[in-house]
C-alpha cells in the first residue's frame, strides 16, 4: 500500500486526501490548523496538526518514509518553498507541489521537484477547449497539444462498428471507451435510462445515437474526428 502524506487541508489539500483514501492508500493528512485535521482525521489513514516548515516536527512523524509527498498549503507562498525544501533535504522519494502563480511555479522549477500542479492554468486549458467545440463535453490535456476529450458520438458515425469507423487509420485517434444508455425500468415501474460504461469496447461494437465517446489523440485530430458529418 502507497504511503502518501498530503500537506496543507484546504479544500484541494481535503478533496487529494480523501480521493486517494478512497482508492486505497495509505494518506498521512497535515495541517497546521487543528480544526481541519479534526474534520478529516475518520476520512484518511492519519491525521497530524504540525507546522510544515518546522524540520523537527517533519521528522517526528517519519515523512521522510513516505512514498510521495504533496504540498498542497496554496496561498502561503513561503511556507509552500519551504516545505518543499525541507522536503527535499530529508530525502522524501517524490514531491508533488502546487504553484498558485508563475513567480512560483518558476521556484518550484528550480527545486527539481517530480510535479508541479497548477490548477488555475489547467483548469483554463479545459474550460477553453471544451468551450471551442460544440462536440466536445469533457476535455482533460495530456502531453502538449494532446488529450483525452469525451465527445458526442457525430453523426456520420451513428449505425456504423467501431471497425467500420476505423478511428486509429482514418483519424489517428483512438477510442478507448463508449458511454451508453440502456433502457431499464426503475422500482416505480417506470422507464429510465441508465448509463453504462464499455470500457474495452469490442472492433464491432455499433455506434448508437446518444452514445458518448472517449477518444485519445491529438487535440486537432480529435475535433476532426469529431465532426464527421452524416453523408
Amino acid at each position: 500500500m502507497r504511503q502518501i502524506a498530503v500537506l496543507g487541508l484546504g479544500k484541494y489539500g481535503r478533496t487529494v486526501a480523501k480521493e486517494l483514501t478512497d482508492k486505497g492508500a495509505q494518506v498521512i493528512a497535515i495541517d497546521e490548523n487543528k480544526e481541519k485535521v479534526e474534520s478529516i482525521k475518520e476520512s484518511v489513514s492519519y491525521a497530524v496538526a504540525l507546522n510544515t516548515t518546522d524540520e523537527n516536527a517533519l521528522k517526528s512523524i517519519k515523512i521522510q518514509d513516505v512514498d510521495i509527498a504533496i504540498v498542497c498549503i496554496g496561498e502561503d507562498v513561503e511556507a509552500t518553498l519551504l516545505t518543499t525544501l525541507l522536503l527535499k533535504k530529508m530525502g522524501v522519494k517524490k514531491i508533488w507541489a502546487r504553484a498558485i502563480n508563475p513567480l512560483q511555479q518558476e521556484m518550484l522549477r528550480l527545486l527539481e521537484i517530480d510535479s508541479i500542479i497548477n490548477l488555475e492554468e489547467e483548469m483554463g486549458k479545459i474550460t477553453a477547449a471544451s468551450l471551442v467545440s460544440v462536440s466536445v463535453s469533457k476535455h482533460i490535456p495530456l502531453a502538449s497539444g494532446h488529450s483525452i476529450s469525451e465527445i458526442k458520438v457525430p453523426e456520420g458515425f451513428i449505425g456504423k462498428t467501431i471497425r467500420q469507423v476505423d478511428p486509429r487509420k482514418l483519424y489517428n485517434v483512438n477510442i478507448v471507451a463508449v458511454k451508453k444508455q440502456v433502457p431499464d425500468i426503475d422500482e416505480h415501474g417506470r422507464r429510465v435510462l441508465n448509463e453504462k460504461i464499455e470500457d474495452v469496447p469490442s472492433p464491432d461494437m455499433v455506434l448508437e445515437d446518444g452514445d458518448v465517446l472517449l477518444v485519445v489523440g491529438s487535440d486537432q485530430n480529435i475535433e476532426k474526428f469529431s465532426k464527421k458529418e452524416k453523408v
